[in-house]
């Protein structure tokens, strides 16, 4: 079961969901809707299924957060949080504490490419994921591939060599960049930034996956 939650600082040029950048639009649901609707579909869990809280950045929601994933636990049921990394604080500690999964996304590890990439620094990034190794609970990284942009291989093996010695990494997963959201930017009136950049072709995306693999045992391309 995944939730989208609304409000996202970063500004990524290639979003594909720029809807739930307004903090206020969605619409509100009571936590015990959310564990009620998880509950009648465990089920179709499995082993480690369970509930992934997205977004949007979903820890601007710490707060409600921690407590749906420890009424989450108490029914028994996994969680998994997908975030970019922006917000690291103590709420968000505690917010990890009951995330069985972290899933990270990790847009760029240079941080001048990062900021132009998303308008935001990725020192909170890295950090969040160097406190999620300390704590050595489950993290999957995730890269989104965009040519011209995220494709240099020589960037890539940094990204290898800076996570290569991290135990908490469980897989990391490869997002070749799309163009399925871009409809989105026109219907809100906005200039989509990267009309002329294509998808990356069938070889970069090997090549991706050859390089990360030379550092981790579980690369896949989603």
């Amino acid at each position: 079961l995944v939730v989208f939650t609304q409000g996202c600082q970063f500004r990524c040029l290639y979003c594909a969901n720029p809807d739930t950048w307004d903090l206020h639009g969605g619409k509100s649901i009571h936590i015990e809707e959310i564990v009620s609707r998880a509950i009648k579909e465990k089920p179709y869990f499995g082993e480690e299924g369970g509930v992934t809280i997205s977004g949007g950045e979903p820890t601007l929601h710490r707060k409600a957060l921690i407590p749906l994933f420890k009424a989450l636990h108490k029914e028994g049921i996994n969680t998994a949080l997908d975030s970019n990394g922006r917000y690291f604080n103590e709420e968000v500690k505690e917010l990890l504490e009951e995330t069985d999964y972290l899933l990270l996304d990790v847009k760029h590890m240079n941080e001048s490419v990062h900021y132009k990439l998303t308008a935001a620094s990725n020192k909170n990034v890295l950090a969040l994921a160097e406190y999620r190794e300390k704590t050595q609970k489950t993290m999957w990284i995730r890269y989104v591939l965009v040519p011209g942009w995220t494709s240099n291989p020589k960037e890539i093996h940094q990204l290898g060599i800076h996570f290569s010695d991290y135990r908490s990494i469980e897989k990391i997963e490869i997002q070749p960049y799309h163009l399925l959201g871009v409809h989105k930017w026109k219907a809100l009136g906005l200039a989509y930034p990267l009309k002329n950049v294509l998808t990356p072709t069938p070889e970069m995306i090997e090549e991706t996956k050859s390089i990360l693999e030379k550092y981790f045992k579980n690369v896949v391309v989603n």
